[in-house]
């Protein structure tokens, strides 16, 4: 991208009002009613104006505000944001007509006497205006829903706003600094800005919110007064799904410079385990991490790193401690649903359709079973002598030997090795033998894995692909029948093993509907069979 090229597709260089937020804004409409011609008008401007919650129960219906169509009739009066917001220190306001909120009645005043009076104003101008009653602002039903979706700053983003700026990081990043009571810049300590500002205003640290709309669009305002191209400075530009479709991503973003290693070990929450010290019995089995393989696996990495910058250990202890929010460091690492842990996320990886025809109907232990710990758990290497070296946590050359001494799975059973179809005659009657294409099966599951780096080391033998139906069967070439487990009728006694006929249409049907294969149907049984 060229330096001047603008950051997002978004609404060029014409004027808004430098935020999305006129107060406190909610991300719905509450206590009003959307009707369903409603579905049809989606906004990503929509704000709710309900400043006056905070000083207790409101009395009306919150005021459902368009922000992008008063920017609109307010740029065809040739106004600016003045005409809304008020500048403190260079700095706009996003509060309506004020800098706080000093007392109910003021700010309620402030909203009927501006409002009332400029929609009076431009109604006597012969222009098209908004209500000057009551009830044309607060309204039981709405006329629109928000399309508003949220956007964050991902590494494509980010690189091109680093180019744009020639790497200045200090025009973006900052701390407080408790002492001078000012914004500085520390260099090499840069992390997201969702480190320091939450949801919510807090101390010294406006929201994430604020903040953003705040650094942002000044930002990109500024850039166009100096008729250089920016990002969007409307709603829309950035929060409409159409719009967000239209940002150009870069494919190969450069390394982002962040002193950040290439491979580690996962620090242990031992504090006491010194590469110098091996008396303190380092454990056996460390877990080498390729530190730069997952930053090109990820869009940013708040994924990983969802608290700051530090390693894992810092928050997550052994034993579990409030900057943790109590999360012991084996969870953090091992939580199933999160995906913010490393099993979590590889098993959302797992949620693919080309995957969920394995993993939809394996069995969890099969999943976490001692094998695929190996995977990551590594054991010490062998030295030329013969014995097991010993690993040192803090030994970066360790981990990327141990990491290269893990050889992927991917190569497959070979088509001699696998029958081309397998004819199932048992349980015939009202219709004939199933032709089942085995090898073509095979091979849809094979090529939908294939180049997959999370599946080369985990499938970690040539017939891993086969459990996914040969579920409880060893690995071979020769898998056992379905029909050496699952007995012709339902056992009752074994309520958890479906009989032969249940264990058929679960398993292939079950494949069929996770993996989005339109066809066969559940209902369409002569796609497979054969009606006598």
């Amino acid at each position: 991208m060229m330096k001047g090229k603008a950051l997002l597709r978004g609404s060029g260089i014409s004027f808004t009002i430098a935020l999305l937020l006129v107060l406190a804004v909610s991300s719905g409409v509450v206590g009003v009613v959307a009707p369903p011609d409603a579905q049809q008008n989606r906004r990503a401007d929509i704000i709710t104006i309900d400043a006056l919650k905070s000083f207790g129960r409101l009395e009306r219906p919150p005021v459902m505000f368009l922000h992008e169509l008063h920017a609109d009739a307010i740029e065809k009066q040739n106004k600016d944001c003045q005409a809304c917001h008020l500048s403190v220190d260079n700095q706009q306001s996003l509060k309506f007509k004020r800098l706080k909120d000093s007392t109910k009645k003021a700010v309620k005043d402030i909203y009927h006497t501006e409002c009332i009076s400029c929609h009076r104003e431009t109604r006597a101008a012969g222009q098209k205006s908004g209500p000057a009653t009551c009830g044309g602002c607060h309204k039981e039903e709405i006329s629109v829903i928000s399309d508003w979706r949220p956007i964050g700053m991902d590494k494509s983003l980010h690189f091109r706003h680093s180019k744009a700026q020639d790497k200045k990081c200090e025009n973006c990043h900052h701390e407080y600094n408790e002492q001078t009571k000012q914004l500085v810049y520390a260099k090499g300590k840069e992390g997201t800005c969702r480190y320091c500002h939450g949801q919510k205003t807090e101390e010294n640290r406006i929201s994430m919110r604020l903040a953003s709309h705040q650094a942002c669009i000044d930002c990109h305002q500024k850039q166009l007064a100096k008729n250089k191209s920016a990002g969007p400075i409307k709603c829309s530009g950035c929060h409409d799904p159409n719009e967000q479709e239209l940002i150009e991503v870069v494919k190969n973003v450069p390394r982002m410079e962040r002193n950040q290693p290439d491979v580690v070990f996962v620090k242990s929450h031992k504090a006491e385990w010194k590469s110098n010290n091996p008396s303190d019995d380092p454990p056996d089995n460390l877990v080498p991490f390729n530190h730069q393989a997952h930053e090109q696996y990820n869009d940013t990495c708040r994924v990983c790193h969802h608290a700051d910058l530090n390693t894992c250990v810092q928050c997550h202890t052994g034993e579990g401690v409030k900057e943790g929010q109590q999360i012991k460091l084996e969870k953090a690492m091992h939580q199933i649903g999160s995906d913010q842990s490393c099993i979590g996320c590889h098993m959302i990886n797992q949620e693919k359709p080309e995957c969920l025809g394995c993993h939809a109907s394996v069995a969890q232990k099969q999943i976490a079973d001692n094998a695929s710990c190996r995977v990551c758990h590594m054991g010490p290497p062998t030295a030329d002598n013969g014995s097991a070296m010993v690993l040192k946590p803090d030994d970066k050359e360790q981990a990327a030997m141990l990491l290269d001494s893990r050889k992927p799975v991917v190569s497959r059973f070979t088509d001699r090795d696998i029958p081309d179809k397998v004819v199932i005659k048992t349980l015939m009657g009202q219709y004939g033998q199933v032709e089942m294409p085995h090898r073509k099966i095979f091979k849809t599951l094979a090529g939908g894995v294939k180049d997959n780096k999370i599946a080369e080391y985990f499938h970690n033998s040539e017939g891993t692909l086969c459990q996914g139906c040969h579920h409880y069967s060893p690995v071979s070439k020769k898998p056992a029948a379905c029909s050496s487990c699952h007995g012709e009728a339902f056992d009752a006694r074994n309520p958890s093993k479906p009989g032969l006929m249940a264990a058929y249409h679960l398993q292939c049907m079950d494949c069929h509907q996770a993996m989005g294969l339109e066809k066969p149907v559940s209902t369409d049984c002569i796609a497979c069979h054969k009606k006598k």
